[in-house]
């Protein structure tokens, strides 16, 4: 059977993958997208949150940069961050050509919410907090009707071809391989990993294990964030959760009595562990968010799914309390998302350029997704097409069987025992002889960062080190974990 061949091939179809994919097509690319799932179905349909970008005339890419390096807590790789900075508002003009309808004040200005760690309002959203629904509806929809992108639908990656130490192509689960000039991992993170977590059930690292397997470096691993105010309860509701967008708009925190015990709108790893300290004093099983005066016609879906979940936040508090929900490593990449792998790319919540550092901004993620996704798009569309010998390779490999399986609940449970907010050496070291992959190298960088920094709380090293200050933890195939600086 003969192999297809493309230009560039785009593993994932959240809202990283379709704009690299579209991006790459507009280039002049031939393109195959590779989802697991019917396109518009990714864990991107379920972000709430916004594209954060300097829109208004207070506000400026160099004030936005100063709080994103400020939340990341001295590990955020500056150079990213200034890119993700300058160019995201040429992001959101660009979907807006493209035809996703965010939310315009009467004048027809941008409507901007302000999040937590945002020192002015640049938050932009579609339809209030469907956002990604909005966006992953129109993108998927170019997709499907772009000659130049062939969408392989239901399909997994099951490993990366290689040949002459570069990546030539992606093999399936079915055994069929695909060539390419150049592969780009858009798989989404690893909450899902984690026992308590707002992410579906498939965000479970598989992008960051086909690269690591590969021989890509992997970075950060260690910086999972939780999110402050996931919802505690049944009907379907347990880890739903609320955007932050809700606390810009005078949502507050209280306490079992009714006390107020935090600033709303400190970065998210101040409020998620306030919660949990919180919860540990009182024994309570949640914090509660009060929403009461918050106008429900802003944020419809939210209050609509509380109350399909039998809550009402207009008359009554909602019961929260942090999971796990943003990776900050991943794949190492440089700021045009290239792997350590030469073929490689890597976007969205799989790749780590070093931009979030130790605790991520509220809505720079999505700004990511399209300023990164433009930049791999670019570079992937100019890589030498494969070999000969890469296509010999190809046949070989997709003989392979997977070597993706999913997590036990055990090892789901241990993530979040060990390393979930706080950690410490005997627990990370229980998770190093873990029966998951991914589980034992999250322990073994965890273990390596003797420290506390952002989203990685260790009891046992309760302070910042401040010679840790913008070092990394990378870790490659059959290696142990090594420090790097990035510049």
């Amino acid at each position: 059977m003969k192999t297809p061949e493309s230009d560039v091939c785009v593993i994932g179809a959240g809202a990283a993958g379709l704009y690299a994919a579209l991006c790459a097509a507009r280039a002049g690319a031939r393109v195959t997208l590779v989802s697991a799932t019917t396109l518009a179905e990714s864990s991107s349909y379920w972000a709430q949150g916004g594209l954060a970008a300097a829109l208004s005339e207070d506000d400026s890419p160099d004030l936005h940069l100063a709080d994103t390096v400020a939340a990341g807590r001295g590990m955020v790789r500056v150079s990213a961050a200034r890119v993700l900075c300058a160019e995201a508002a040429r992001a959101v003009e660009d979907l807006s050509s493209l035809g996703v309808r965010f939310d315009r004040d009467p004048r027809g200005r941008f409507a901007l919410a302000l999040e937590g760690g945002h020192s002015a309002r640049r938050i932009v959203h579609a339809d209030g907090a469907a956002t990604g629904r909005r966006l992953l509806g129109t993108l998927s929809t170019l997709v499907a009707c772009d000659d130049r992108i062939e969408v392989l639908e239901g399909r997994r990656a099951a490993g990366l071809l290689t040949a002459d130490g570069r990546c030539a192509g992606v093999w399936l689960e079915d055994g069929q391989a695909l060539l390419a000039a150049a592969v780009v991992l858009a798989t989404g993170g690893a909450a899902a990993l984690w026992a308590r977590t707002t992410n579906p059930p498939g965000a479970i690292g598989g992008g960051l294990l086909l690269a690591h397997v590969a021989g890509a470096a992997l970075a950060d691993l260690e910086m999972m964030q939780f999110h402050p105010t996931a919802v505690v309860g049944a009907n379907g509701a347990d880890g739903f959760l609320v955007t932050e967008a809700v606390r810009g708009e005078g949502a507050r925190l209280l306490d079992s009595g009714g006390t107020r015990f935090v600033d709303e709108l400190a970065p998210r790893d101040e409020v998620a562990r306030a919660i949990h300290r919180q919860m540990v004093a009182t024994g309570a099983r949640s914090a509660y968010l009060d929403m009461r005066a918050v106008d429900p016609a802003r944020f419809p879906n939210v209050v609509s799914a509380l109350r399909d979940a039998g809550i009402d936040p207009a008359r009554e508090l909602v019961p929260v309390s942090p999971a796990a929900h943003y990776l900050m490593g991943g794949i190492a990449t440089d700021l045009v998302g290239r792997a350590t792998v030469p073929g490689l790319y890597a976007v969205g919540e799989c790749a780590c350029t070093g931009l979030h550092g130790a605790n991520r901004l509220a809505s720079n993620s999505l700004s990511e997704c399209f300023v990164f996704g433009a930049r791999a798009a670019a570079a992937a569309s100019s890589e030498p097409r494969p070999d000969r010998r890469a296509r010999r390779a190809a046949t070989e490999q997709a003989a392979r069987p997977p070597v993706i399986s999913p997590a036990s609940q055990a090892s789901r449970l241990a993530l979040w025992r060990a390393a979930g907010l706080e950690r410490d050496d005997a627990g990370l070291r229980g998770l190093t002889g873990d029966s998951h992959p991914l589980v034992r190298l999250i322990g073994e960088c965890a273990l390596t960062r003797t420290e506390s920094r952002g989203a990685h709380r260790r009891v046992d090293f309760p302070t910042r080190d401040p010679r840790l200050d913008n070092q990394h933890v990378t870790v490659r195939k059959e290696s142990e974990p090594l420090w790097e600086a990035w510049r």
